[in-house]
């Protein structure tokens, strides 16, 4: 029998604790709040559970608020001392960035699109030049706007009034004259609809709010379609809105019921499709409707197969498809258009052990495959031949010369093509930007990532390296470090780790990591099971019944770092956010000894309160990533050995910071505010020396802020904090 007793979450806290700590604070070391308790009982399974900080997650209640700002007040007192490295790292971070800048331009249609900045405003302006005003490329010049140049939509302008910005979607009709798009100005991802008259540039807002990402025009721009999200924050539901005078009420095409899948809308490249697609960790399916035809029925590709994933490319008469009906780490397919059962994919490319094929894009002539292999990314480039048997030629793989690096295919939204956009990168090699021909494979250098102050990417050397896990499993670990530093076993290190989802952290360029690097701090990241960077079996086992392997994982990276040398025993960071942030709790009740300091963002620590409470966006949908604790009591009786707010231990643990948002959806800010109240009330560690503190962004969501020059200032902070208790903090 399952059964979950709570007391109203938006009851009034008692008064403190009948045993408060003595007051000790001096004006430099002030006392951390104590957040107040309140009874509060979790029953499963026969397990009954203690959660007196429950409490916290009703941020109505106004003695939540006032704990969350206490809680920030702290966190300033606190690290008052390291104002001077905070702004010394956000002038670093600022002056290595070139402020007025421009994206690559790429060519669609009758339009030359891109993206720029301007030195000393906080959000991106989106732009384009008609290429009748400029045949060729446009180019960068003095004030960042090129001659000829129309502006989309200033992200300046929107955010004016506002203490937040995102945009959810960005879309241009086929005709080039309507732009529709979404804005959330809370941080809460549920989104409001805009469109823009681009001739005439007035912005009318067709009362479409509640939406999720995503948005597709009609063939003819007389419909618009969004989803709408549920109130666990899922999209669900594809509604039509007609733009059209006297065009009639919003209409529902489509509505998923399975809570388990979460829904995904966009456009085909050769814009002749509306796509649908819809998923769980474990089934897709997509649906198609022909943008030509608004009114019309959205047709099944494949019906879904419990446990069979596949994406869809369209590219004329053809549909290419990524699948693992046969193989785990998935195969090339492809069918007629029409195609409405998985009986109709024919292979391209088998699947086979060691490639990941992870997707792919068509074009006219050519397709893009990407591919994973010994852990780095890979792009082959296949022509597309009429009179071959499996509809493609030999091809070639897109070759990059550095030990660990990451390449994808770029912005290519033209279907009509003979260049397809490449972006290479590595922890020393800034982004850049190529132009691949796809017929010789020679590749052009458009871009790349300007680093002002002197950057040479001779200075700094990156390595491959190899941690054994517990169970004899090889983990990769990429490594970056100032050539001037080496394996004595006296550097400062941090160590970064995700492990969920399949989703891989592959190398990447970092500014801001500069000012790591440059304090002599070695620089890595853990690439555990539980992400995708070793294929599909990498990812399964590290989560379920296997999720511990990740946790484990990272344990054995920190041990290699401190084994070859490469990191002083007492000197090594962690970082993770989300359900990175897990990962953080859960390494720090396992091995607290291993680590001097750890930054957990947005952190995923009590996460079994979530995955036992289906209401919320991270449960339902999740439960093929962690289990279902509610049905399931042996899932339970896992999470309940891992979750990391309920294994907090009695010993001395790291300095930690703990960073949130009020109004985050995905991780609600409750979970870290409930684990550093347990943390201080649990841990032995020297509240001045190791402290514990929390840092809420009361006007954000899961991404924190959104304007350039607050992120700067906010990653300034967290790198301040990290590199002093290392004792690498020189200005």
């Amino acid at each position: 029998m399952t059964e979950n007793l709570r007391t109203p979450a938006s009851g009034a806290p008692a008064a403190a604790p009948a045993e408060a700590p003595a007051d000790t604070s001096t004006p430099e070391h002030p006392s951390a709040p104590v957040a107040a308790k309140v009874e509060h009982l979790r029953v499963h399974h026969g397990d009954t559970v203690s959660d007196p900080y429950e409490w916290l997650r009703d941020k109505t209640n106004p003695q939540v608020i006032a704990h969350l700002e206490a809680e920030n007040a702290y966190t300033e007192a606190m690290t008052g001392h390291l104002a001077g490295v905070t702004e010394a790292v956000f002038t670093e971070i600022k002056t290595r960035t070139q402020e007025t800048d421009l994206s690559v331009p790429v060519r669609h249609g009758a339009w030359w699109y891109y993206t720029r900045t301007v030195e000393g405003q906080q959000y991106a302006i989106h732009a384009r030049i008609a290429v009748s005003d400029s045949p060729e490329r446009p180019e960068l010049v003095a004030d960042g706007a090129p001659a000829h140049e129309q502006i989309l939509l200033d992200g300046n302008a929107e955010a004016e009034g506002e203490s937040f910005l995102a945009f959810g979607a960005f879309e241009i009709s086929q005709d080039g004259m309507t732009l529709a798009y979404s804005v959330d100005t809370s941080g809460d991802e549920r989104f409001t609809v805009r469109v823009k008259d681009l001739a005439t540039g007035e912005v009318t807002e067709p009362g479409i709010t509640g939406v999720g990402y995503g948005l597709a025009w009609s063939a003819d721009a007389s419909h618009l379609f969004y989803t709408r999200v549920d109130d666990a924050w899922r999209p669900f539901q594809v509604w039509r809105h007609a733009l059209t005078e006297g065009g009639g009420q919003d209409a529902l095409v489509f509505q998923e019921d399975d809570e388990r899948f979460w829904m995904g809308l966009d456009t085909s490249r050769d814009e002749s499709h509306v796509l649908i697609g819809l998923g769980t960790k474990n089934t897709t399916e997509y649906r198609l409707l022909p943008t030509a035809d608004p009114l019309g029925e959205f047709r099944v590709v494949a019906p879904r197969e419990e446990g069979v994933e596949y994406a869809v490319e369209l590219a004329g008469d053809t549909l290419w498809i990524v699948h693992n009906k046969h193989h785990r780490d998935s195969e090339l397919a492809r069918a007629p258009l029409g195609a409405n059962s998985s009986q109709e994919w024919s292979t391209v490319i088998p699947g086979q052990d060691g490639q990941r094929i992870v997707g792919v894009d068509a074009f006219e002539s050519h397709l893009a495959v990407a591919l994973r292999s010994e852990g780095l990314t890979q792009v082959r480039v296949l022509p597309l031949e009429a009179t071959s048997e499996t509809g493609v030629g030999e091809g070639y793989q897109v070759p990059v010369d550095e030990v660990v690096y990451s390449i994808d295919s770029g912005n290519n939204p033209s279907y009509s093509t003979r260049t397809l956009q490449v972006v290479i990168e590595s922890l020393v090699t800034p982004r850049s930007v190529y132009d691949l021909d796809l017929a010789s494979g020679e590749l052009t250098l458009l871009k790349r990532q300007p680093v002002l102050g002197g950057y040479d990417p001779d200075d700094y050397v990156q390595h491959r390296l190899w941690a054994t896990a517990a169970d004899g499993t090889r983990v990769p670990i990429s490594l970056v470090v100032r050539k001037d530093v080496v394996a004595d076993g006296t550097a400062p290190g941090l160590l970064y780790g995700y492990g969920s989802y399949e989703i891989s952290i592959d190398p990447y360029f970092s500014v801001p990591r500069l000012s790591y690097l440059d304090r002599g701090v070695v620089y890595a990241i853990a690439h555990v099971r539980g992400g995708g960077e070793m294929g599909r079996g990498w990812y399964e086992d590290g989560r379920m019944e296997h999720k511990k392997n990740t946790f484990t994982d990272f344990i054995a990276c920190a041990e290699e770092l401190v084994s070859s040398g490469w990191v002083a025993p007492d000197r090594l960071a962690a970082e993770g956010g989300s359900a990175g942030g897990l990962l953080m709790g859960a390494v720090l009740n396992l091995a607290p000894e291993t680590f001097r300091v750890v930054h957990a963002a947005v952190p995923f620590v009590d996460a079994l309160t979530t995955i036992l409470d289906p209401s919320l966006p991270l449960t339902v949908g999740e439960w093929e990533e962690w289990g279902n604790p509610l049905e399931d009591p042996e899932v339970y009786a896992y999470m309940r050995t891992y979750a990391p707010y309920e294994n907090i231990r009695s010993v001395d643990y790291p300095a930690i910071l703990a960073t949130t948002g009020l109004n985050d959806t995905r991780v609600f800010y409750v979970e870290p505010a409930k684990w550093v109240a347990r943390l201080r009330e649990t841990v032995t560690s020297d509240p001045v020396s190791r402290p514990i503190l929390l840092k809420t962004e009361m006007v954000a969501g899961h991404g924190g802020k959104t304007g350039r020059y607050d992120a700067w200032r906010e990653t300034a902070f967290e790198i301040a904090f990290v590199v002093d208790q290392l004792g690498a903090a020189r200005g």
